[in-house]
């Protein structure tokens, strides 16, 4: 279970972070990003370690080489808690990753993994994005 003081911060940081970049505020964006990954780095392997804090800081990740290493971070740790709904919307936006690196292997493995972790929960929203990327690759 999270801890709804540190998911507040990371649900706050996130909105900023997004003000910040619709804003083209490069400055004070570096200084959110800065501030989330120190909150990740601080919580990492502890009993605060959550995988939505590197999903959040994955997303917010310019390069896509190190989103995906931090995807894959937020992956291990959502499937250690069996988080059924972060597997798969981490999955999918690590498939994402790899699409833009122009991995497609790699995308309809993550895609395949997203689908059948997602067999258990109840965003159909997400269900239907998995399925539809991982028609389109396969074509």
């Amino acid at each position: 279970m999270m801890n709804t003081k540190l998911y507040k911060v990371v649900l706050n940081l996130a909105g900023e972070l997004v003000d910040a970049a619709q804003r083209k505020d490069q400055k004070r964006f570096d200084r959110l990003y800065s501030q989330l990954n120190t909150l990740c780095l601080e919580n990492e392997n502890t009993p605060k370690d959550h995988p939505v804090q590197w999903e959040t800081l994955a997303d917010f990740t310019d390069e896509f080489a190190d989103a995906v290493t931090l995807y894959e971070k937020a992956l291990v740790k959502a499937t250690a808690i069996n988080a059924k709904d972060y597997m798969s919307s981490i999955s999918y936006s690590l498939a994402t990753m790899h699409i833009e690196l122009g991995q497609t292997d790699a995308a309809i493995t993550a895609l395949e993994n997203a689908k059948i972790s997602a067999n258990k929960i109840a965003d159909k929203e997400l269900k239907s994005e998995i399925d539809e990327l991982l028609n389109d690759l396969k074509r």
